[in-house]
């Protein structure tokens, strides 16, 4: 009767599998109910002083992230490349979760966590009731304590890359934090400043990404119905065959004649134009793009840069 009796108990929370003690306690489950379940044979475990898992095993990334802001409090957020993941860029991550707190809270840091106290807790973003800093703030948290140079250069170059942070932003917020480890962090920001592609790229991403067109495929080679290679763009929209050129003349890109041929609709846009006239970009590709809707789609192919390409998001890219 007990094991029946806290099922429906808990039914109303089934999809979320952390609980402080507290709430348990409010559904009208007793300590000793709560004890037997966590011991080592039980159905639960303690995560953390006060914080329960509804489940045997060890926990998800995301059930540690639901224990620590339970465990630390309201204030707390999320950072680092935890945070980054919120916003849509997956990327290695380490064993600890990086947590910011306000400067007065102490307590002992929980092994599955890397606890910072900070007098400038930033205004977050809250993802299914988990609060994660904003993409500048989370970088630069975890840039500050990257030793691996191919990994500092990925956590500063690649939300840039996908325009979720500015060369500008990152530089302001490493100014106004901590300077622990920032002498590394600003040398990468200088050697990426020289690297226009990448603002490039961000600047076309979030131009897209605040329009109503669906999300391209990114770095592509177009081929013939043969496979022969006929042209490569920086953006393509395989359901209407149109591609997208902004790179710099630098990258000169192969065959856009070829392409236009070919019965491809293209879009060619001088780099500047992405950061000063984004309305007349977005309205020109608009226009393009239903031009290409009513075109009967050309019989070409597109092949994925295999080189010189980031890794892809697991979330949306656009």
């Amino acid at each position: 009767m007990t094991v029946l009796a806290d099922a429906a108990q808990l039914a109303p929370a089934a999809t979320d599998t952390v609980q402080s003690v507290a709430e348990l306690r409010a559904r009208g489950l007793s300590d000793g109910t709560i004890n037997r379940r966590c011991r080592p044979d039980g159905p639960w475990r303690r995560l953390l002083p006060g914080i329960v898992l509804l489940a045997p095993g060890e926990p998800t990334r995301r059930q540690m992230q639901q224990a620590l802001v339970r465990y630390l409090g309201p204030e707390a957020v999320i950072t680092g490349v935890d945070a980054l993941g919120a916003h849509g860029l997956e990327l290695a991550r380490p064993t600890t979760v990086h947590v910011l707190v306000p400067p007065g809270r102490r307590m002992v840091s929980p092994t599955f966590a890397l606890v910072e106290r900070t007098s400038r807790l930033p205004d977050p973003l809250v993802v299914d009731g988990i609060p994660y800093a904003p993409a500048t703030r989370a970088a630069l948290d975890a840039a500050r304590r990257e030793k691996d140079v191919a990994r500092l250069r990925d956590l500063l170059s690649l939300p840039v890359y996908y325009g979720l942070a500015t060369s500008a932003g990152l530089r302001d917020e490493l100014d106004a934090g901590s300077q622990r480890g920032s002498s590394a962090v600003r040398t990468e920001l200088k050697a990426i400043e020289r690297e226009c592609d990448t603002y490039i790229h961000g600047w076309a991403r979030t131009l897209l990404r605040n329009g109503p067109l669906p999300p391209p495929r990114w770095d592509v080679t177009i081929c013939d119905r043969r496979g022969k290679a006929i042209g490569t763009v920086d953006a393509w929209w395989d359901e209407v065959g149109m591609g997208w050129q902004f790179n710099p003349p630098g990258r000169a890109h192969l065959g856009h004649l070829a392409l236009s041929a070919a019965g491809v609709v293209m879009v060619r846009t001088e780099p500047d134009m992405l950061r000063t006239d984004r309305t007349r970009v977005l309205r020109e590709l608009v226009r393009s793009f239903h031009l290409a809707t009513r075109c009967e789609r050309p019989p070409v192919q597109c092949l994925d840069a295999l080189h010189g390409s980031p890794p892809a998001r697991s979330k949306a890219t656009a």
